[in-house]
């Protein structure tokens, strides 16, 4: 665990009882940098420490490390399951009640809306997650989620009209991205290097299941009740099964507490502890320290200007406004000035910064990162109208193009779930990386091809495997690479980083394929179908799938003219989408061939107790 430093005259009493692991590390700040952590590469010695401010939350989880019996760890691992469990069934049920929640009140238009909106909270709560977890605690972060959860579904399960609905969406979807980040912060906790991987890519094996019951979970609850009902069900279900994982952490918590081993008294000495300094200062005073350690005014800057540049993307996206609206450009201009203000703050004002700047050195994180950004620019650039494409050019029921829609879905959790098996045993993920990106761009390449008229069923399926794997090989070694490159202080918000960049790859290969749609289509619709049908039947072609589908076997002209503009269409992005697809590949070079040893990460040379592997001691006693 990294160490602790003193503020002179302020929350001295935070850090008491660290005096031994400062006096620990001291010998080795001179030897190593705080703006750029060392990582371990080719040997199996862990590389020198280096001084980073712990806060509460983390020191938390290093005491709870300290406690663990045979038992609770179970416990905890049984927790993390049903955790992701209820997490995926939540995600592949609700979603299907939307419409006929909308629909009800006689404003179906405004789903879109509500998805604008739940984008936007899905981007900024994991950060506000992760900072949250590494002030007050992790089993702490969980309680909020769950709050939110169930304080989003009763106002949705009692509302009487749209606007109370959507109040309710964007609120329990502050919960749902908490959830998400959660877990995966929790077992970076409580996993070695080694498992991590592995262990992170095994809770989506719900998704096995539920690709296939969610369906008929649904179907039977709206058979038997309404929509209410859908969601109500979530209000008893999100306790419930997230109540294991959190009684698991407090319990620790407390036992930790009653030994002596707090979160700001780790130093054992003669089998018992230095005594912990209450804190005495004033409600005011303690508020203001609490918002510096949240950095507060940071999250603030960052959700309002992340929020405006998100907004005008989906908006646009949607074809509620155009891209030359007023509207638009100056949401884009407001965004783009506060993000310069947030970034400013933060590497000049902020006291515990939400993204550190040593991220942005650190050319391990940083290509993670960028990887993940430019991974899904290309994957939703080929993906935003793939269930148009299917559903136009090929006759396949809407059962099976469900199930065509979960190829790559279930090929990317299995990929994971390979690739953590790799890690263990081989103990290493950078060529593994690199491999699965390449397959990722091969499946990308294959489509141009493949996605054409006269492509197979077979080839349809073959490339969304080859996609799903290369995919599911990359999200687990980036995710694993970029944890293992920050102390154990950063894990929380390095994980929130990698996973917000995927989020604006989203939006923005959502934007470029959205734009490359509407200015593509109807000039390729007007060059095949001119002469055959009327301007105003091709008009209604473009804007309805459904008037598209209508043309297959009664007017054959018509449609060979439809999937032949559909085919063009499809390649432009699909080969937008492989040029894209091309960048991952040489910055997965860019990481560092990172040992995964049993240490919690491959900076500090520590446990997940945050004690001196042997590794450290024996570089404490070559110093010394």
């Amino acid at each position: 665990m990294s160490t602790s430093s003193h503020d002179e005259g302020k929350d001295a009493q935070q850090y008491a009882g660290n005096v031994q692991r400062e006096h620990d590390h001291a010998r080795f700040a001179q030897t190593a940098s705080a703006e750029v952590p060392p990582v371990q590469t080719t040997h199996d010695a862990s590389p020198p420490s280096y001084a980073v401010a712990t806060q509460a939350g983390v020191l938390k989880v290093e005491s709870v490390n300290r406690v663990w019996r045979r038992d609770s760890r179970i416990a905890l691992f049984v927790g993390i399951a049903l955790a992701s469990y209820i997490y995926s069934l939540d995600g592949t049920t609700t979603y299907l009640y939307a419409a006929g929640a909308t629909s009800s009140f006689g404003q179906h238009s405004l789903l879109g809306a509500i998805a604008t909106a739940q984008a936007i909270v899905l981007a900024v709560s994991k950060p506000f997650a992760a900072k949250f977890a590494d002030v007050f605690g992790r089993a702490e972060a969980f309680v909020l989620a769950v709050f939110f959860y169930c304080l989003g579904y009763i106002i949705i399960a009692a509302c009487s009209n749209v606007h109370t609905y959507a109040a309710g969406a964007v609120i329990y979807y502050v919960g749902y991205a908490a959830l998400q980040i959660l877990i995966q912060i929790v077992i970076a906790d409580c996993t070695n290097l080694r498992w991590r991987g592995l262990i992170s890519s095994l809770t989506s094996v719900w998704f096995f299941v539920n690709a296939f019951v969610s369906g008929n979970i649904a179907q039977g609850v709206l058979a038997t009740s309404n929509w209410h009902w859908g969601y109500a069900m979530f209000i008893i279900l999100i306790p419930v099964t997230l109540s294991p994982i959190i009684s698991t952490l407090l319990w620790a918590q407390i036992r930790a507490k009653r030994l002596g081993l707090d979160a700001t008294d780790l130093v054992e000495e003669h089998g018992g502890t230095i005594a912990k300094a209450k804190d005495t200062r004033p409600l005011g005073k303690r508020m203001l320290s609490w918002a510096l350690d949240i950095d507060a005014l940071g999250l603030l800057l960052f959700g309002a200007g992340w929020a405006c540049i998100l907004l005008p993307l989906t908006l646009a996206n949607k074809g509620t406004l155009w891209w030359t609206s007023y509207k638009i450009i100056v949401l884009l201009v407001v965004g783009g000035l506060t993000l310069i203000t947030f970034v400013a703050y933060e590497r000049f004002g902020a006291k515990k910064p939400l993204f550190p700047f040593r991220f942005f050195r650190s050319p391990t994180v940083l290509a993670c990162a960028l990887i993940g950004f430019f991974d899904f620019v290309s994957f939703y650039l080929q993906y935003t109208y793939q269930y148009s494409f299917i559903a136009v050019v090929k006759d396949w029921s809407v059962k099976d193009q469900g199930y065509f829609a979960y190829t790559q879905s279930l090929s990317l959790t299995l990929g994971a779930i390979l690739a953590g098996f790799y890690q263990l045993y081989f103990r290493r993920t950078k060529w593994l990386l690199l491999f699965g990106l390449l397959v990722r761009l091969l499946g990308v390449g294959l489509m141009i091809h493949s996605k054409g008229a006269h492509g197979s069923t077979a080839e349809l399926v073959i490339v969304q495997v080859l996609q799903g794997l290369g995919g599911g090989i990359a999200s687990a070694s980036t995710q694993l690479l970029a944890q293992a490159s920050v102390p154990h202080q950063d894990v929380a918000t390095v994980t929130a980083f990698v996973l917000l960049f995927a989020e604006i790859g989203n939006a923005v290969g959502t934007a470029i394929a959205t734009a490359i749609w509407r200015d593509w289509m109807p000039r390729e619709l007007a060059s095949h179908l001119t002469g055959i049908l009327s301007s105003t039947e091709i008009a209604s072609v473009f804007g309805s799938i459904t008037t598209a589908v209508t043309y297959r076997g009664t007017n054959d002209a018509a449609y060979d003219g439809i999937v032949g503009a559909y085919t063009e269409t499809m390649k432009i992005l699909l080969i937008a989408a492989t040029a894209i697809a091309v960048v991952p590949p040489f910055l997965a070079l860019m990481v560092s061939n990172i040992k995964l040893s049993n240490d919690q990460n491959a900076v500090e040379g520590e446990d997940l107790a945050g004690r001196p592997t042997d590794a450290r001691r024996e570089k404490d006693a070559d110093l010394a």
